[in-house]
């Protein structure tokens, strides 16, 4: 037993406690803040960009007419 204690490991990145670790959190806090943002913003960028042809579309779909059956039985079928 008294080769195991004299045993001395040196320690890695992945077994340093997590007291000291604790610094690295507010990075990739930071970072996913950084990735969010710039998210949000280029979808503002993308519908400014693009603000002619969404109001385009959204004038052709207001202005469709949905076509009326002239009669039930074109509504339904001829079978009835």
């Amino acid at each position: 037993m008294d080769q195991e204690e004299n045993v001395n490991i040196p320690e890695s990145a992945s077994s340093v406690p997590a007291e000291e670790s604790g610094a690295r959190n507010p990075e990739w806090l930071r970072m996913a803040a950084v990735a969010a943002a710039s998210a949000a913003l280029g979808g503002l960028a993308a519908a400014w960009f693009y603000r002619k042809t969404l109001t385009r579309l959204r004038e052709a779909d207001t202005n469709a007419v949905p076509e009326e059956p002239e009669s039930p039985s074109e509504e339904f079928g001829e079978g009835i």
